[in-house]
């Protein structure tokens, strides 16, 4: 009998124990989401994207430094915790539980498309407002928990043929794409769509490549070599077409290159004559020469915090992705103490009723499909630095 009282005795202390253990950690996030915002993200930090993850996390901390000098948002602090993806979908996915753990209440990423799709999943389960910085695939928007700051790809083929068309860049254009990707493969169908719409130039010749098939394209560039293309649209990320631009060189063929926001990092490629990039083009909404004073502040941080290193696009839409966020939840009155839901509620009520100012756009808007709608703007690499391309 007192075997078994003894028996019950423990079992109801440990059912105690763990209740008041659950109460205990209720009670902390509790106080937690009262003290302060609490955002967060997941990008690549390290691994072949590594240049992008890093961008926006640098970028998003000088923006939330600033921030809380300055006060807040609606005079609560904001802390920000970004974790390593590796640019891997899985990866995401644990670096999103780790946030939820830490109590996150509004997600800044995720940063590359694939990991920001399989996120988004997760954020729209827990209704946490998600705005990403810089996945680009309508596929990240599927959810209305979900928004962008960057172009979605569509826009950006469309926009990438509109501006070779409207500045007579080329009569006969080339398109190396990788067809395994929904980014390039995406971005390549509204570019194809809107030259044969326009109807200013020729897509000559049209290539495709896929991640088992990323080293050799030597048949790509010699068939847009005989097809007489003189500008060569690469919609692709920077680590391959650093490779197709030392074999254009190696092979004698020298078309103009125009990109968008992936080969944004084509010069800090690891072993790559940076010189082969001279007078490359890229459609995107930020200049780092731009003599805005809002542009010449924020470079001038990020250089002293990255070691000289100029920001590219990524980190300026990381910077705008924060300060968008602080208006938003200024416009909207909420506060810490609101749920996860309460917040992304209100959040999408607020961001398609703004009209925000940033490094990559004045006026920029959203619509409900979560998509961002600003003016892009073009880049030419000169003497190995980013600077406004000017025709």
């Amino acid at each position: 009998m007192k075997k078994s009282l003894r028996k019950l005795f423990c079992l109801g202390l440990a059912v105690t124990l763990v209740a008041t253990a659950f109460s205990a950690c209720g009670q902390k996030e509790e106080t937690k989401a009262k003290d302060k915002f609490y955002i967060g993200g997941t990008g690549p930090l390290t691994g072949g994207a590594a240049i992008y993850g890093n961008a926006v996390k640098n970028a998003a901390e000088i923006a939330v430094e600033e921030i809380n000098a300055a006060g807040g948002i609606n005079g609560y602090q904001v802390e920000f915790k970004f974790v390593d993806d590796e640019h891997n979908a899985e990866k995401a996915v644990s670096g999103y539980n780790i946030l939820k753990d830490w109590g996150i209440q509004i997600m800044m990423g995720s940063v590359t498309s694939g990991p920001c799709t399989a996120v988004a999943d997760k954020t729209n389960l827990d209704s946490v407002f998600q705005l990403t910085p810089s996945g680009s695939s309508t596929d990240c928007i599927v959810n209305d928990n979900v928004f962008q700051v960057c172009f979605s790809d569509p826009n950006q083929g469309s926009a990438s043929a509109k501006y070779i068309a409207e500045n007579g860049l080329a009569e006969k254009v080339a398109v190396i794409y990788d067809s395994s990707t929904n980014y390039s493969s995406g971005i390549y169908e509204t570019f194809k769509k809107q030259a044969e719409e326009d109807k200013k130039f020729e897509i000559a010749y049209t290539g495709s490549f896929t991640t088992t098939t990323n080293t050799d394209f030597s048949v790509q560039l010699n068939a847009a070599k005989d097809a007489g293309a003189t500008l060569v649209f690469l919609p692709i990320y920077y680590s391959e077409a650093s490779t197709i631009l030392t074999q254009a060189n190696e092979m004698g063929y020298e078309p103009t290159f125009f990109g968008c926001d992936g080969l944004d990092g084509i010069l800090g490629v690891e072993n790559f004559d940076t010189t082969l990039a001279e007078d490359v083009l890229l459609l995107t909404p930020f200049a780092a020469d731009a003599t805005d004073d809002k542009t010449k502040a924020f470079v001038a941080k990020y250089k002293e915090k990255c070691n000289n290193e100029i920001p590219n696009q990524f980190a300026a839409d990381a910077y705008d992705a924060m300060y968008i966020l602080k208006e938003a939840i200024e416009d909207a009155k909420i506060t810490p103490a609101m749920t996860n839901e309460q917040i992304c509620e209100k959040l999408m009520g607020a961001i398609v009723k703004l009209s925000f100012d940033g490094l990559t756009g004045e006026d920029m808007t959203w619509v409900a499909t979560g998509e961002v709608n600003k003016a892009p703007k073009a880049v030419v690499i000169k003497d190995g630095v980013y600077v406004s391309y000017t025709k």
